[in-house]
């Protein structure tokens, strides 16, 4: 028993034993400290720098301190750090031959970053997804959709693909494309769509709304009625104008026609057409006329 406790007693006195307890108390408090002054000098930024650099500088800030807290605790507990950062040299580089699909992402996350063609918090659209930036890392964009999916989008996506904000600026236009009936008068019909989106409290009177004749269809007259809304209001000026521009050509007697064909013969002469309500007797008909 005594033999026991002289032992424990050595290793508790021992220099190993105490490194390892200083090695514990520098990643305990340089973990707390780390964290600490990340959120502190993200919060300082706030109102110098948008959200995608808060959350950057804030993550970068975060794993410098860590690191140098992890390299100070390896030391304590005697690890030669020159031979540390040789092997992970080698391992850095066996990684970038084995992952140039990562690195790829990852050089393309550093063109976006000082591109900025969009922040956290956007609205944007690339192929089929469209939805809000939750994130912007190193390898990929975060994406929560209108319908609350996340989508992963590689960065190297985003550098090579088409990409719309639909965010970026504070006014939207919305363009309608109606169609009327040739025998339309269009003073009449650009008065009917003008008073629509003037009564509109979400349209805005500048930019003014457009008038546009596209062209002659081959079944309406096609008529654009372009007219704009703040960002935020965009939804509900799509829903109320579409409805209002309905409801004010069917009170003026303004027809939307729907596509039609007129069959007739080689001389223009339209092709008779006779109602059958007996089909059999019909056919009957038509074979003793044979």
């Amino acid at each position: 028993m005594n033999e026991w406790l002289q032992t424990a007693q050595t290793f508790v006195t021992s220099e190993a034993f105490l490194a390892a307890i200083r090695a514990a108390v520098y990643l305990l408090v340089g973990l707390l400290l780390a964290r600490l002054l990340s959120r502190g000098l993200a919060r300082a930024l706030e109102d110098k720098l948008d959200a995608q650099q808060v959350m950057l500088t804030r993550r970068i800030s975060f794993y410098l301190i860590v690191l140098l807290v992890l390299a100070s605790a390896l030391r304590e507990l005697g690890f030669d750090l020159t031979v540390l950062l040789g092997a992970a040299g080698i391992l850095t580089v066996a990684l970038g031959f084995a992952s140039q699909t990562s690195a790829s992402n990852l050089i393309s996350g550093l063109f976006l970053i000082g591109e900025r063609p969009f922040s956290v918090g956007d609205v944007i659209k690339v192929g089929d997804a469209t939805g809000e930036v939750l994130s912007i890392d190193p390898l990929s964009v975060k994406l929560r959709t209108f319908d609350n999916l996340m989508v992963r989008v590689p960065n190297e996506t985003l550098v090579k693909t088409q990409l719309t904000n639909l965010s970026r600026f504070p006014i939207r236009r919305l363009d309608m494309q109606i169609g009327v009936g040739y025998r339309t008068d269009l003073k009449q019909l650009r008065d009917v769509l003008m008073g629509v989106a003037e009564r509109n409290p979400v349209c805005l009177e500048e930019p003014k709304p457009l008038f546009i004749f596209l062209e002659y269809g081959d079944s309406a007259l096609k008529i654009q009625l372009s007219v704009w809304a703040r960002r935020e209001k965009f939804l509900d000026l799509r829903n109320s104008m579409h409805e209002g521009v309905k409801a004010a050509l069917d009170e003026a007697g303004i027809d939307i026609p729907f596509p039609q064909r007129t069959l007739g013969g080689l001389d223009g002469s339209p092709l008779p057409v006779r109602i059958v309500d007996n089909v059999p007797e019909a056919e009957a008909e038509a074979s003793a006329r044979d």
